[in-house]
């Protein structure tokens, strides 16, 4: 009789275990719609018409009429998705205006070399030695106030998207990707 309660606990115990290890958290992020909203916010930025040029890949010559056809009969759910998926509020529009903005005078320094996108989604100073020092503060405080701005814009898609705050890490690496697509 000595055994029975050692056999409740231990049958008990092997219960919890085998109900706790079914339990399966399902963490969702959407690496897709963040892709896409990447791919046309730096699109937008950099004035980039690649990528809007291969979504209209449909010849020239074919009538609006085949065209709508087309589109009525055989589009994917894939198109329908990626029109859901823009991302705009006043603050993302007043951040990619200054990024515009600030990407005319940044340009040089890329084809100098001298900056260049980082893996994580910020700007780097990669190699300022042949910059006076009036251009090496200059470029140290246009890539601060780039910096500043993508931080801020990365926790605004995120939030957009109703992805915790968390994750802004993994937004900033996937529009890293668009960043280095598109430099100069």
């Amino acid at each position: 009789m000595a055994t029975r309660p050692y056999r409740t606990y231990w049958m008990t115990g092997m219960m919890i275990f085998v109900l706790l290890g079914c339990v399966t958290i399902n963490i969702y992020f959407p690496a897709e719609e963040v892709e896409s909203v990447a791919g046309d916010i730096v699109d937008d930025v950099r004035k980039n018409k690649n990528r809007k040029q291969e979504n209209e890949s449909l010849d020239p010559d074919q009538g609006a009429l085949s065209r709508n056809i087309f589109l009525a009969v055989l589009a994917s759910p894939a198109f329908a998705a990626e029109d859901a998926v823009t991302v705009s509020n006043p603050t993302i529009r007043s951040l990619k205006n200054e990024m515009k903005k600030r990407f005319q005078q940044l340009k040089p320094y890329f084809r100098k070399g001298v900056l260049a996108e980082g893996d994580d989604g910020y700007l780097v100073l990669k190699n300022d030695q042949d910059l006076s020092l009036k251009e090496k503060r200059d470029v140290k405080n246009l890539v601060q106030a780039e910096n500043r701005d993508r931080e801020r814009l990365y926790a605004e898609v995120a939030k957009a998207l109703d992805i915790k705050p968390s994750q802004t890490g993994k937004v900033a690496r996937i529009f890293a990707d668009k960043w280095q697509e598109s430099v100069p």
